[in-house]
């Protein structure tokens, strides 16, 4: 609620100790306020009997369109205000913060990354407790296993009314746009699997690779372009006018010798001649040397 201002002859009317009492309510601010923030005075507001509240500029760059107000009061038959106390309030053309939210309801539906953690709701309405062994074998094994039950807690009735009004109004129910130029509807499509369990008659899950909901739910009255049964006319490509043949042009090669990629025996055979020739290697048996070269598997034998 905006307050009004009253003019000066109506707070004259209303209590004139209080309307003079603007240097006082001046004063005031000026030991709180940051220096060279209050501005003008405004007007004065009666917000009961002998109680006011004197109106100031705020000049702060931060706060545009805040007020400095300063409360004044008196007792009766007194002459003398007295100030109660000092605010800075947003006024009609206030900058102000967003409304602020506890940490737990900050992260909103799309907003969890990598590593991020949500904390545990004990009472989410959209969860209730899960299958309780019963001690039937056949029983629990029917629940577990088959009916793919055996958590503490499954989707409750209104979480699945939640899930699926979430669905069908969004981007993979029949209003999206690219549902509404399709030609053919989820339903008949080879590529759509249903769902289990009671979202069985309205959603399944989109297995094309060329649609663009592919891995995501659908509903059955969801389309897109790439229906698996839709087809378009493929025109036959037709040639425009005659070949043409360029004679004029002329295509470069380089032909190499037929003997250069060889490499001649002369080179071979220098080569072989800059290697050192096996060293031998000389052992005395008895009266004999024997000369064994690295090459030679046996020796020549030399008489001393």
């Amino acid at each position: 609620m905006v307050p009004t201002l009253t003019s000066k002859r109506d707070a004259a009317r209303s209590d004139a100790v209080l309307l003079a009492a603007v240097d006082l309510a001046r004063a005031a601010l000026e030991e709180v306020a940051e220096p060279g923030t209050v501005g003008a005075h405004s007007g004065m507001e009666m917000l009961g009997e002998r109680l006011a509240m004197h109106w100031f500029e705020c000049l702060s760059p931060g706060y545009h369109g805040w007020r400095w107000g300063v409360s004044v009061a008196r007792v009766p038959r007194a002459k003398v205000a007295t100030v109660c106390e000092t605010n800075l309030l947003p006024g009609p053309e206030a900058v102000l913060a967003p409304q602020w939210l506890p940490y737990a309801d900050r992260l909103a539906p799309g907003d969890l990354g990598p590593g991020d953690v949500l904390p545990r709701r004990q009472d989410d309405p959209n969860l209730e407790a899960g299958f309780e062994a019963t001690g039937d074998e056949d029983v629990d094994q029917l629940a577990i296993v088959e009916l793919g039950l055996g958590r503490p807690r499954v989707l409750s009735p209104e979480g699945r009314d939640a899930a699926a009004t979430r669905w069908y109004d969004g981007e993979s129910g029949p209003k999206a746009e690219i549902a509404l130029k399709a030609t053919a509807r989820c339903s008949t499509c080879g590529y759509f699997v249903p769902m289990a369990g009671a979202l069985r008659a309205v959603f399944g899950v989109c297995a094309n690779e060329w649609s663009p909901s592919d891995g995501r739910v659908v509903s059955l009255d969801h389309g897109c372009g790439a229906h698996s049964e839709t087809d378009i006319e493929q025109p036959e490509p037709t040639p425009i006018g005659e070949p043409i043949v360029d004679e004029l042009a002329v295509d470069v090669e380089q032909v190499l010798p037929a003997d250069e990629d060889a490499t001649p025996a002369s080179d071979s055979a220098e080569e072989g001649a800059d290697e050192p020739a096996p060293e031998a290697v000389h052992s005395i048996e008895g009266d004999a040397v024997v000369a064994q070269t690295e090459d030679e598997g046996e020796g020549t034998r030399e008489r001393d």
